[in-house]
């Protein structure tokens, strides 16, 4: 397996902490790598299998060496800048922002589920949102089976998706202080539908990400797709359940059984012993946890399932990372 060299861009954020602690536990075979933030975070040091890496000011010139992948996840306008510049000289870039996601150039990936749509690359491929990804997972299964007519996307997430002010929102909250300095209104002890800002049509931006993402990365863009994003009082890990109206009928051992046989999937459904997916379950870890099957009697091939993944790894480090490895696993 040949060694690549690699650049991770917002090293010091919260996904670019989680993209070292990954490619560490993964063993990326990586021969040099170089990390980059912002002019107020260059000088810091972060680590990765035990050595000590210090943080360099991004800069226009930042890919003027030997680096073959680049990790981003510095924000849609830093990506917007220096992704391409990146692009230009070489470098793959896999981007966790929203800034190329439904560029129609550009591949969004789940490895698990459209990987051929790597190789359409031009030099950058977007990382999908991270409520979106484990639905991903989660509807390959069915899709492939049964065929897909409808998915309603309900989304229970936790604040670390808004990175570190969402967290401390969190935190101050539950030690009293009600005064939120990033949401609207206080999450401790409450649920707000509401994360991104709210778009012309009554849907959020978050709302429609997971849309138009659904659309394109399983390939299907009439598929009736509509969702609900709720922030909610927990730290980390993504919860969701998906409503799914199938084009075939269905058994519901079938459905199981697919879950089952998915080595991408934990399947965690029994009940009676009061064993479902929960948050922090899956806090930690790169799996997507699947339970609560059961079917819709309101409609013809009706489903309902509970996803959770831990937001900040499969739904942004480590689904980059895999989409790194397919590229080292090919050399």
């Amino acid at each position: 397996m040949k060694k690549v060299n690699i650049a991770i861009v917002g090293a010091t954020g919260m996904v670019g902490r989680t993209f070292l602690k990954v490619l560490e536990e993964r063993d990326f075979p990586y021969e040099k790598i170089y990390c980059f933030a912002s002019k107020r975070s260059a000088g810091a040091k972060v680590k990765c299998k035990g050595v000590d890496i210090e943080v360099e000011e991004l800069t226009a010139s930042s890919f003027d060496r030997d680096i073959d992948i680049a990790l981003f996840s510095a924000g849609g306008a830093t990506s917007e800048i220096y992704a391409p510049i990146a692009a230009s000289k070489g470098v793959i870039v896999i981007d966790n922002s929203s800034a190329f996601r439904m560029d129609e150039k550009v591949p969004l990936v789940v490895p698990e589920v459209n990987p051929e749509a790597i190789w359409t690359h031009q030099n950058i491929i977007a990382n999908p949102n991270c409520s979106t990804i484990q639905a991903m997972v989660a509807l390959k299964p069915l899709k492939e089976a049964y065929g897909l007519k409808r998915v309603i996307l309900s989304t229970y997430q936790a604040v670390s998706g808004s990175g570190v002010k969402g967290v401390k929102d969190l935190e101050n909250g539950l030690k009293g202080d009600m005064n939120p300095a990033l949401y609207a209104h206080p999450i401790a002890n409450n649920c707000l539908p509401h994360i991104d800002v709210f778009m012309d049509n009554g849907y959020t931006k978050e709302e429609m990400k997971m849309i138009l993402e659904t659309k394109k990365i399983l390939n299907l863009p009439d598929l009736k797709v509509t969702a609900t994003a709720v922030r909610v009082p927990v730290f980390d890990s993504h919860s969701e359940s998906i409503n799914v109206e199938l084009n075939a009928p269905f058994e519901i051992e079938d459905v199981f059984k697919l879950y089952e046989n998915d080595p991408s999937i934990v399947l965690q459904d029994q009940v009676k012993e009061n064993i479902y997916p929960m948050a922090i379950t899956a806090k930690g870890t790169d799996d997507v946890y699947i339970g609560r099957i059961r079917r819709d009697f309101s409609v013809d091939n009706g489903l309902n399932i509970w996803v959770v993944a831990d937001n900040i790894r499969k739904g942004a480090a480590t689904n980059a990372v895999q989409i790194a490895e397919v590229f080292v696993n090919k050399e």
